[in-house]
């Protein structure tokens, strides 16, 4: 592992840039640290980390084979005899490796392609950086760019985008532009500066840069499209006044990561500043766009030894390798405030990496042999931001990755277990699981927890839904145009529906029927009360819900109580839903028409629901009630009424019509527009032609 405390006596030393950009080889021929057995290992279950399932799988680091990593690219280089027997490049992305050689022009300090793999870099000497281009029907003849200050020596070089790279030297940074096609480099800006080492965050374009005899000022620098800029320097603060002025801060104990969207600077103090506190700590500096470099978190770790540091899925993860476990940490869980920066312990106790197994390479009949445990924690593992994990020794890149199943089982404050759940990438199963879980034998949680999980749930709802609608205000009133970088809300996992909360959730909880009905019912209108306090429309189903429960149960007079105190809101698929009940509570059928009538939008809803149920008289009514019998179609009431199978109701309704036509035409029978003929001969037929009614003059 790459980051530890000096031995008694021992200077740390300025960090090569080659274990920065390609520190596996030299990682290598690390000495094997005996790793403690130690304390709290938790080998089993309960593994909260994982490396990839599908690794990079490279040629070890051995004399003839160095390994660099390109930390932008994400991509190892496994260069032999110094490219003249092969260069290999492989990626966690591209499945496909780059294969290429290129002349041996002395040792290879540092390797990587630009964004796209479009042009190479090599740097050979402190002096200068080759170039090759690798694009098609190009010339494959290198070209070199000498450093432009005098008497500096080049640490390292950052490509920032597809045609833009940054060397950095001892004494400044110089910004070229590359020009592929005149293979030339153009020198867009440079900075004197004096620099004990650099790191780039390729994320956010910055290079941090140690400056000062000490090493903990640190200047950032951002790079865009052509720019570079200054952003403020800050200081770190060391444990104790150092003795010597001698580099006090090593890039080893430095790492950059964007944690929810922010830019931080991890400083891994190995003393606490504060004597009373034993145990190492890591501090994050939040490194802004604009304004100062503040600091505003401090991780406690409560244990000394080697560490190192990785950041996974906004998870700060902190491996210790004497006891061969990691802890993760969540700045946005709360923590103990100080009026400046927040004090976090681990979310989580200490666990080891979920064991792995290297697959025995070979063909198929030797490949039936055991796969081989891999040796976690090992000392020739370097770490590199935000998430790999590479191990030169065996030829493996690794990203690392959060299991979600196993903390829900170590958190057991479920508001706190939401609360980061609610911030993780792959939550939604997960989320929905422990919603299940709590409503269920054995785990079943009190009313309170439940609704405070609730509660949770749909202020991360309401969150989006918000966003949502304000995205459709601007694209409809035409402000998008003004503002191009309008982006649609993203849904995230986080964002769990009523449907997501039905499906998965509810309806397979009442369905069970395990716990007993009136802790069903609570639970629904709790849902319901969290959805109302979040003012979210409530969808018709999650009422239908608590009706079909209320229903199974005989609760009519709690049904009748809901609806009357408007419990359950207004809709029309409730309405229909409550007429279908009148065979089994008849004041379904008068609560169902007041609930439409006080709809007033849904006439036409109420006359067909009604007519589907044969009810061809209490339409009639209805329509007449509202003023609206002389516009209705007689057609639609004669099907009705002859459907129902019932001579007296038939002739009824018929009479009614001829009495309208009389009245509004002055004669009663019907017109070929209204389609009406086999009804009159059907009525014909039972009545006789003398039962039809005759004009009336006056």
């Amino acid at each position: 592992m790459s980051r530890e405390p000096p031995g008694p006596g021992e200077d740390e030393a300025p960090g090569a840039p080659v274990a920065a950009a390609a520190g596996a080889a030299a990682g290598a021929a690390a000495g094997a640290a005996a790793a403690g057995e130690g304390e709290g290992r938790a080998r089993g279950g309960g593994c909260y980390l994982a490396l990839c399932a599908r690794p990079v799988h490279f040629e070890k680091a051995n004399p003839v084979n160095c390994v660099f990593f390109d930390e932008a690219n994400k991509q190892v280089f496994a260069v032999r005899s110094g490219g003249a027997t092969g260069v290999v490049v492989k990626g966690l992305e591209d499945r496909n490796p780059i294969s290429f050689r290129m002349e041996d022009k002395g040792e290879v300090k540092c390797i990587k392609f630009s964004l796209g793999n479009k042009i190479l870099a090599v740097q050979r000497t402190l002096k200068s950086v080759d170039f090759l281009n690798f694009i098609p029907d190009s010339p494959q003849l290198e070209y070199t760019q000498e450093c432009k200050t005098k008497n500096a020596n080049i640490l390292g070089f950052c490509w920032t985008s597809s045609t833009e790279i940054v060397f950095i030297t001892d004494q400044g940074i110089e910004f070229y532009q590359v020009l592929p096609e005149k293979r030339s480099l153009k020198l867009l800006k440079n900075q004197s500066i004096n620099v004990n080492w650099y790191m780039y965050c390729p994320e956010s374009s910055v290079i941090l840069l140690s400056t000062t005899v000490l090493g903990n000022v640190l200047q950032p620098f951002y790079f865009k499209s052509g720019t570079m800029s200054k952003l403020s320097k800050f200081e770190i603060e060391l444990p104790a006044a150092p003795k010597s002025s001698k580099l006090s801060l090593s890039e080893r104990d430095i790492a950059m990561a964007t944690i929810y969207g922010q830019l931080y600077v991890l400083y891994l103090r190995h003393h606490s500043r504060t004597s009373n506190s034993t145990g190492a700590e890591v501090v994050l500096y939040h490194l802004p766009r604009e304004g100062s470099c503040k600091k505003t978190h401090i991780l406690k770790l409560n244990r000394t030894g080697k560490f190192a540091l990785n950041v996974v899925d906004n998870l700060v993860v902190v491996h210790h390798q004497d006891t061969e476990t990691s802890v993760i940490f969540d700045i946005k869980l709360k923590g103990e405030f100080d009026g400046s920066t927040t004090i976090h312990q681990f979310v989580l106790p200490p666990r080891s990496i979920q064991p792995y197994q290297i697959p025995v390479a070979g063909p198929a009949s030797v490949t039936s042999q055991a796969p081989v445990p891999c040796k976690l924690y090992s000392s020739s593992w370097i770490v590199f931001q935000p998430d790999i994990i590479i191990s030169a020794s065996e030829g493996y890149l690794w990203s690392l990755q959060v299991k979600l199943e196993p903390v829900v089982n170590l958190l057991l404050d479920k508001g706190k277990l939401m609360d980061f759940l609610l911030q993780r990438k792959e939550c939604k199963m997960v989320i929905l699981s422990v919603c299940s879980q709590m409503l269920s034998e054995p785990e079943r949680g009190s009313l309170s927890v439940i609704a405070t999980v609730f509660d949770k749930l749909n202020h991360e709802y309401k969150k989006y839904l918000e966003a949502e609608q304000s995205y459709t205000m601007v694209v409809e009133t035409g402000l998008s145009r003004s503002n191009p970088l309008l982006k649609r809300p993203v849904r995230t996992q986080a964002v769990i529906d009523q449907s997501d909360m039905y499906t998965h959730v509810l309806s397979v909880f009442t369905e069970k029927k395990e716990a007993p009905h009136k802790f069903t019912i609570a639970v629904l209108m709790e849902y319901i009360r969290s959805l109302n306090q979040f003012q979210i429309a409530v969808q018709h189903y999650l009422y239908e819900l608590v009706i079909k429960t209320l229903v199974q149960h005989n609760l009519f007079y709690m049904l009748h109580q809901f609806l009357q105190y408007h419990v359950l809101s207004d809709s029309k698929p409730l309405a229909c839903l409550l007429l279908s009940l009148e065979s089994i509570y008849p004041p379904a059928h008068q609560l169902s028409l007041d609930m439409l009538k006080r709809l007033s939008t849904a006439n036409d809803e109420i006359v067909e629901v009604l007519l589907s149920k044969h009810q061809v008289l209490a339409a009639l009514r209805f329509i007449r009630g509202i003023g609206g019998h002389d516009s209705i179609s007689a057609r639609k009431f004669l099907d009705a009424a002859k459907q129902a199978e019932d001579e007296m109701l038939f002739y009824t309704i018929f009479r009614f019509f001829e009495q309208r036509n009389q009245r509004l035409r002055g004669n009663p029978s019907f017109t070929p527009g209204e389609h009406c003929e086999e009804h009159v001969t059907f009525f014909k037929q039972v009545f006789g032609e003398q039962a039809l009614m005759k004009p009336t003059t006056f």
